[in-house]
Formats: structure tokens, C-alpha cells, sequence
């Protein structure tokens, strides 16, 4: 069994990601690692070098910047890596996504235990999305809280945007998300944790891939019910990203902060989840058994 891991960056420095760590964190388990590296005006692609693996193997390309079609331009440069992967199961992460190293056996397990079932599409993982500081974890349905991130080699699938895949059936018609089983083990979504400054900065550069116009972001500017305090431990790789004394607490919102109709309605889902024992918050795949 061959695993691939792959990913795509671009100007990764200057928008805070942890693409390296990323990369590091689950780069044991990989026999080859693909990362598509766009046109950059910082040094993303020397740090990428520094890692200094024979597993990685660095694809240069050129972002389209005049499409205009919401999540393509993601899309193409996430399918150029992932077409360039030899594995039997490919396993992406998108540069601020990082994997606990206590998790890499379960995830090695479920590849291997799901190989000859060819009813098993792809795997799925808890979420740990970081808002904020590196103490607090967004909970409200808004955030997806399980994700598909390995895809069987063999099947073909394409994918609309750079979150989830879909696959392709008979005749090449469009048949819907891959059949996933759960993994077991999570992933840590630090995309929310960069300074305000660099949260900006990436707006402003990829809501025009979205088709949508930059509006300033504000962490404090959130309803306070959707954070909870992060009790676990982060991934070793990440010891030296994130801030080393940082104060264990949920991130402080602004007390006077009125809360959206599409917040409103997540409090609810949130009540109903509780009373229902039920999730809903999006997932782009169809959960089955690997019994």
C-alpha cells in the first residue's frame, strides 16, 4: 500500500500559514509528498526546500487570477497536486491543517483495513478549529466538524472548491461525495489563529477567487456561545508556531457584539443538537461501516 500526501501553497509566509508544519506532520507515513507551489512574492517555496526531504516533490504553477468562478481557481491547483499523486490512498491538507502525531497509527490502520473494501471511498476526520488564539475551538454547525481527506488513487474525482471532493460514475456523470469511513483521528484547523493583520491580508487576496469583495475581519466580532476552552494537546510540530506563554483561556469577544440572523440560527441548531443528540453542521461525504 502507497500513500501520497499532497497539498497546494502560495505566498505561505506572508499569510501566516503553518504549511511547513503541515507538510512535517504527517510526511512519516507518506512515501512521496506532492506540493503545488504557486508563483509566490516571498520565500514559500525555499521553506518548503529547507524540509529537505527525497519524499517531496515541488510542482511550480501559475495562479489564474482573472477567473471569477467561486472556488475554481482553488479547485484546479488543489486536482494539479492531486493528479500528480501515485499513492493508492491520497491524503490532502490544506497548508494550515496539521495532524496530531498520536493519530498517525489509527490513520495508517484505517488505510490499511479499508484497502480491499472498494466500497470504502475515503476517510474522514474530526475537526479542531483553533478561532482566535490557540486555546479556543469554534463549535457551532457553521464550522464543519468532520471532513473527508483521504481519497482512494483509484476512482475518479474532481472537486468544485478545495474542501471536498466528488466523484464521478458511470458515463462520467456526476455522482455524488465519496462513501467515507471515520478515521478516528482529527485534524487541527489553525487557519483562524494568524494575527488579525495577516487574516486581513489573506482576505484581501483570495475572497476574489470566492467571487466575493473583502470585508475587514474582526476576531472579536463573534457570538460568544460558539467558542469552548481546547483541553487536548496541540501536534509536536506546531511547539514552535504557536505562542509559547499564551494565557489558557476562550478568546474574549466584544461584550457588545449583535449577533447575525445566521448566528441566531446556529444557537439554535446548537440547542437542538444538544436536546437531539444530533450534528448539524455540513459534511461533504457519505458516512458508512468498515465492519
Amino acid at each position: 500500500m502507497k500513500i501520497s500526501g499532497f497539498t497546494f501553497i502560495r505566498n505561505g509566509v506572508i499569510l501566516g500559514y503553518p504549511f511547513v508544519e503541515s507538510i512535517k506532520s504527517i510526511l512519516d507515513i507518506c512515501d512521496e509528498f506532492i506540493v503545488n507551489v504557486g508563483s509566490s512574492s516571498d520565500n514559500t517555496i525555499d521553506r518548503i526546500k529547507g524540509i529537505n526531504s527525497s519524499k517531496i516533490r515541488i510542482i511550480e504553477s501559475v495562479w489564474n487570477d482573472k477567473l471569477n468562478i467561486k472556488g475554481y481557481t482553488y479547485a484546479q491547483q488543489k486536482m494539479i497536486a492531486q493528479y500528480s499523486c501515485t499513492g493508492d490512498w491520497l491524503f490532502y491538507l490544506e497548508g494550515d491543517e496539521v495532524v496530531h502525531e498520536n493519530d498517525l497509527d489509527k490513520i495508517v490502520h484505517t488505510m490499511k483495513r479499508s484497502n480491499d473494501n472498494k466500497h470504502i471511498e475515503a476517510i474522514s476526520f474530526d475537526y479542531f478549529h483553533f478561532y482566535g488564539n490557540h486555546h479556543t475551538i469554534a463549535v457551532s454547525p457553521r464550522w464543519y466538524r468532520r471532513e473527508a481527506r483521504i481519497i482512494r488513487g483509484d476512482i475518479r474525482t474532481i472537486c468544485p472548491d478545495s474542501l471536498f471532493w466528488c466523484v464521478l460514475g458511470k458515463r462520467n456523470t456526476l455522482r455524488g461525495y465519496p462513501r467515507a469511513v471515520h478515521s478516528g483521528a482529527k485534524i487541527y484547523h489553525y487557519g483562524w489563529v494568524r494575527t488579525q493583520e495577516q487574516m486581513n491580508a489573506r482576505s484581501k487576496q483570495v475572497q476574489k477567487y470566492w467571487g466575493n469583495a473583502h470585508r475587514d475581519i474582526d476576531y472579536g466580532e463573534v457570538d460568544p456561545r460558539s467558542l469552548s476552552l481546547f483541553e487536548g494537546s496541540h501536534p509536536s510540530v506546531m511547539n514552535h508556531f504557536l505562542p509559547k506563554h499564551a494565557k489558557r483561556e476562550i478568546f474574549k469577544t466584544n461584550p457588545n457584539y449583535k449577533l447575525t440572523w445566521r448566528e441566531k440560527r446556529h444557537r439554535f441548531l446548537m440547542m437542538l443538537e444538544k436536546t437531539l443528540k444530533m450534528d448539524f453542521s455540513k459534511k461533504h461525504y457519505i458516512p458508512v461501516s468498515n465492519r
